[in-house]
């Protein structure tokens, strides 16, 4: 075969596969009932760098060297399922937090829950990195981060990304990957998220800790950085946390239960299991020099923990080896040859 035919042959074969990649994202979770910025949520700050389109179905949020922006849920919910269609900044975006996150910090500030997903900015060619992490109860000094690659670049099209919240299990979703769940037990106690959460997203200079621990600071020459949102879905138990009269949850809770979102198959068992081994580069489970005794929801796995050193991060030789040797190996030949296998994972 020559040269050129092998090129073609795989410029054809990264086509079909970015398709499937592409089709597999589209009809993930297809039966949400999306809502407009209107119907579910309101300005938190920022009001000038926040940007509703026409429709009113999708928004912008700008960080410029004046201020980031925000907007928050209308209402707050105990459980739910959060989501959306998220689109990073493009280019230098070093020190740039994009956090689409549940908190109910403004009501319960010493005792407040909270569960994160948070992109900790880029450099230009580098995958991008992103956390998830759970408080419950004030519980801050138990973080209980775990950080990540992405397989893709989250600049180039919108993703969707979720967080399911129920009184038993926690799940993080990437389109249709599952890449993080918590299993409730009682021994987490009150770690464990419980009281009435609002949906929040914003973008904030972080340049302090947030890429390559704070040494890449955000540039404005790039500004503003933009990150955009859209087909938002929020499903779960309405309610008002200070009124003395509960509220019966129970049947939101079963039609949480009930959904796709809520339960993981085979196939996307599988995908979790790919994700965290090819993409997982820090976990809290695996950190014995923070937590002696592993937090009482850490499920070990053997396969895992070989990779990881005892503070958490992979072994020399690892993931992140292999990646600095890719990047240098993508730098003497076209990007339509990378790898097709880091990025299938269902």
């Amino acid at each position: 075969m020559s040269k050129k035919s092998s090129y073609n042959h795989i410029f054809f074969f990264n086509i079909i596969l970015i398709l499937g990649l592409y089709l597999r994202s589209s009809l993930a979770f297809t039966n949400l009932n999306t809502l407009s910025f209107e119907e579910s949520l309101s300005p938190l700050f920022g009001d000038a760098n926040l940007v509703r389109s026409p429709d009113d179905l999708s928004v912008r949020l700008l960080l410029d060297r004046y201020t980031g922006s925000g907007f928050i849920s209308s209402n707050m919910y105990q459980h739910g399922f959060y989501s959306s269609m998220i689109k990073l900044p493009a280019d230098y975006t070093a020190g740039v937090v994009v956090a689409f996150y549940t908190s109910n910090g403004d009501v319960f500030e010493k005792t407040h829950d909270e569960l994160d997903i948070e992109f900790l900015g880029n450099i230009k060619g580098k995958p991008w990195r992103f956390q998830t992490n759970l408080y419950g109860n004030g519980s801050t000094q138990r973080g209980r981060e775990e950080r990540y690659r992405l397989w893709f670049d989250p600049s180039k099209e919108f993703h969707r990304y979720s967080i399911l919240w129920t009184p038993h299990k926690i799940i993080f979703w990437v389109d249709d990957v599952p890449i993080r769940e918590v299993i409730r037990n009682d021994a987490m106690g009150a770690d464990y998220p419980a009281k009435p959460m609002s949906l929040y997203a914003t973008i904030w200079d972080a340049s302090d800790w947030a890429t390559s621990g704070g040494k890449c600071k955000a540039n404005y020459k790039f500004a503003p950085f933009v990150a955009e949102f859209k087909s938002f879905s929020l499903d779960g138990c309405s309610v008002d946390p200070i009124q003395e009269v509960p509220v019966d949850c129970s049947d939101s809770v079963d039609f949480l239960e009930s959904q796709d979102y809520s339960t993981i198959n085979s196939r996307q068992r599988a995908a979790m299991r790919r994700f965290r081994q090819r993409f997982m580069y820090y976990s809290y489970c695996y950190d014995t020099v923070r937590y002696p005794e592993a937090p009482p929801e850490c499920v070990i796995v053997p396969a895992e923990k070989d990779r990881f050193k005892n503070t958490g991060r992979l072994k020399f030789g690892g993931t992140e080896a292999r990646e600095r040797r890719r990047n240098r190996r993508q730098q003497r030949r076209p990007e339509i040859e990378s790898d097709p296998d880091e990025r299938r994972l269902l």
